[in-house]
């Protein structure tokens, strides 16, 4: 006869791992790992839970729980293709890459149809700058079912011998900021030095100055921040504009914006959607590390033109060096242009070059990334520029 004590508590963590899966499904990863834990605490070692625990882990921005959480899956069920998935991901965010590919073709060896274990080592290869083997990966998470839009534009990113997708997924760069908002100052700037903004403003202030021919000219009336994430133009811009609107594509960027205190109006929009409905006119257009998400910029163009009757239009990309196309899409799922490109869409939709510099924008792994910094003028014939 069974023991009704032992019943009982298998009943009792039963409840609590259900009440973790609605927690984690409502998007409540902190109150979902509490009832995992509670679920353990009354039935030790049980392979289900330990695997949604490190999957809730994983949402918790902690790889190094998660991992062990996942390595205790797997000595309880060694065969487990989801702990393998998780553990894999740990070790990736943990910037463990070699164990991390280990763990994806060991589960790729149970499940040779896993669409997001093919698309996370294509990913990791990518990064290691193995782009042939990349390819490859991303070719057998498209055959498996994986996102067709996503994964093309990943696979173009390694590949060379066909024409780049006109632009990033909006799905990815949406969720790609939304993950990232909470820690995105502090790791731009931070870590990767990111001065495209300084750099950026500083410029449109120096051309606003010998555009007017006195320091203490008046100020924009209405400038317009596009792409513009957690708010870093923001306090720059301030004393530049009688009125700041700020649009970002990122509801999380657009939270840390509204409590920076800088802009009058944020409008959560994908950029080009947005000018393209915009009734209000700006003096002021700035776009600053943005179009490195954006490899046709003929449609922006064509909509900054439509809002501004006068003013300065700025923005940074990063620079394609050497002969090539117009953009680029590069191995760090980043576009680059070339100057020549973006000469020609300034003089076909109305503005003409006031200065252009380049500097570096950030840093990726210890190398300065090189930017190209414009400033235009909207006018009805084009100017002679200096290139600084």
């Amino acid at each position: 006869m069974p023991d009704p004590q032992i019943a009982d508590q298998f009943e009792q963590a039963k409840a609590q791992f259900l009440a973790g899966l609605a927690r984690f499904q409502a998007g409540d990863f902190a109150q979902a790992e509490r009832h995992y834990l509670d679920s353990l605490a009354l039935l030790p070692g049980r392979a289900s839970t330990l695997i949604n625990l490190a999957a809730t882990q994983l949402r918790l921005a902690r790889p190094a729980d998660a991992l062990a959480s996942a390595d205790r899956a797997l000595a309880v069920e060694a065969g487990s293709a989801d702990a393998l998935l998780h553990r894999g991901t740990a070790l990736a965010q943990l910037g463990r890459a070699p164990e991390a590919l280990a763990a994806f073709e060991r589960l790729l060896a149970i499940e040779p149809a896993q669409p997001q274990a093919w698309s996370l080592r294509g990913g990791l290869l990518r990064e290691m700058g193995r782009h042939a083997e990349a390819a490859q990966a991303f070719r057998a998470a498209l055959r498996h079912g994986a996102d067709p839009e996503l994964h093309a534009w990943y696979l173009a990113s390694v590949v060379t011998d066909a024409a780049p997708p006109t632009t990033s997924p909006a799905g990815y760069v949406q969720e790609l900021f939304d993950d990232y908002a909470g820690s995105f100052e502090r790791h731009v700037v931070g870590t990767l030095h990111y001065q495209a903004h300084e750099r950026l403003v500083g410029g449109l202030a120096d051309a606003q100055r010998d555009g007017s021919g006195a320091k203490g000219a008046a100020p924009f009336r209405s400038a317009l921040d596009l792409g513009c994430g957690t708010g870093l133009c923001g306090p720059l811009l301030r004393p530049l504009t009688g009125q700041l609107t700020g649009v970002d594509l990122s509801a999380g960027m657009l939270q840390q914006a509204r409590a920076g205190g800088a802009y009058d109006r944020l409008e959560q929009a994908d950029i080009v959607q947005w000018l393209a409905a915009c009734d209000e006119r700006f003096d002021l257009v700035v776009a600053a590390d943005v179009f490195i998400y954006v490899g046709d910029l003929a449609p922006v163009f064509a909509a900054v033109a439509r809002v501004m009757e006068r003013g300065l239009f700025g923005f940074s990309v990063e620079a394609a060096t050497g002969p090539g196309p117009d953009f680029r899409l590069l191995p760090s799922l980043r576009y680059a242009h070339a100057e020549p490109y973006l000469m020609r869409l300034a003089a076909a939709h109305g503005f003409a070059p006031v200065r252009r510099f380049n500097a570096t924008v950030r840093e990726e792994q210890r190398l300065a990334i090189d930017g190209l910094f414009v400033i235009l003028r909207r006018v009805a014939e084009p100017a002679m520029a200096t290139r600084d």
